[in-house]
């Protein structure tokens, strides 16, 4: 652990700087230093490891991951924000590196590095576009080791989701065909500045083996295209997909099923058939 006690408290480091939280970027703040190390602790023992951050802020979570001895590269759109962030970087001796840019358009793994945890309280308007793309690799085991996300309470629940479940869906396949996902803390709308409308939680996800034989593209033009419909059964949503009713008929997977009923197993075996 290291010693941060001599930073200024995150609530006048935010009035200081003029900071609000902007609804346009998605971000709502996090102020709690006991809440905030629980969500660094989710990720395990960061001392020594490196942590990739998106969307840091005024810096809440980034304190804490620094506090659990993690050498943190952070992406940050908000010019606002980067007075503050350059304080902690001064404090924390050349541990935190702030990158001014869309995380969207930010080259990760190059700047973090193979084996980076990543850690955030992503912004609402970007996190799921962002999961699905770090769970969409080709390469697998992916560079990264963990991802410890906080999700809307909703989007986290999708990602956990079992089968015939209302949650159920390609969130859920994609987190779960070679990796497993878990609801790790749940939090409370009242821990955020200024509170959201819904309630939070973290989302960990660690990278299991991948099943032979499965083209990941596959994987996600398949789920695309079923739960792109998911109120039809299968015949009708997976017609446009080159030869999957035919594959459906192999397997013995009913073509009058509909897409919430399948086990994440049976969406791989139907991806296998097709690859």
């Amino acid at each position: 652990m290291t010693d941060l006690s001599g930073l200024p408290p995150l609530r006048e480091v935010i009035a200081r700087h003029g900071l609000s939280a902007s609804k346009a970027l998605g971000q709502n703040f996090l102020l709690d230093p006991q809440l905030l190390d629980r969500i660094a602790r989710v990720a395990g023992n960061l001392e020594g490891q490196r942590v990739y951050e998106v969307g840091p802020g005024p810096g809440g979570l980034t304190r804490a991951l620094l506090r659990a001895g993690a050498q943190v590269t952070a992406v940050e759109r908000d010019r606002r924000c980067l007075p503050a962030l350059a304080e902690l970087g001064e404090a924390a001796e050349g541990r935190l590196r702030v990158i001014e840019g869309d995380a969207l358009e930010v080259d990760e793994r190059a700047e973090a590095g193979d084996g980076a945890h990543i850690v955030a309280n992503l912004p609402y308007n970007v996190g799921t576009v962002l999961l699905v793309r770090w769970l969409e690799s080709e390469a697998w085991a992916p560079w990264w080791s963990s991802l410890s996300l906080m999700f809307q309470k909703e989007v986290a629940e999708r990602i956990v989701a079992r089968p015939g479940s209302d949650a159920y869906g390609r969130l859920a396949v994609l987190a779960q065909w070679r990796s497993s996902a878990t609801i790790a803390l749940n939090v409370h709308r009242s821990a955020f500045v200024p509170p959201p409308k819904v309630m939070s939680a973290v989302v960990h996800i660690e990278p299991r083996e991948m099943p032979e034989g499965v083209n990941p593209a596959k994987l996600s033009q398949l789920t695309g295209a079923a739960f792109g419909q998911r109120r039809k059964m299968l015949r009708q949503s997976l017609k446009g997909t080159p030869d999957a009713l035919d594959a459906l008929a192999t397997l013995g997977i009913a073509a009058d099923r509909r897409p919430e009923t399948l086990s994440v197993d049976e969406f791989v075996a139907l991806a296998r058939a097709l690859s």
